[in-house]
């Protein structure tokens, strides 16, 4: 079974922020995660209506394709 456990790493050790269920010696993968925190003024706000006039839909969107046809009885 697989277990994430949230610890930080300082001065050469790992240090969990709670125990672990392993009470064996078990293998472990250790990711290091980057300090840097995304901020809200770094991730760019959706606009409503942006693409308005930039997509259009056929007026035949509804309509059987042509390609199919061969297969339809």
């Amino acid at each position: 079974m697989l277990t994430t456990i949230k610890g930080y790493y300082e001065d050469g050790h790992i240090i969990f922020t709670e125990s672990p269920p392993a009470l064996t010696k078990t293998e472990v993968i250790i990711t290091f995660l980057p300090d840097e925190k995304i901020s809200d003024s770094s991730v760019a706000m959706r606009q409503p209506g942006g693409l308005k006039g930039l997509v259009t839909i056929p007026d035949d969107f509804n309509e059987p394709l042509n390609d199919l046809k061969d297969y339809m009885y």
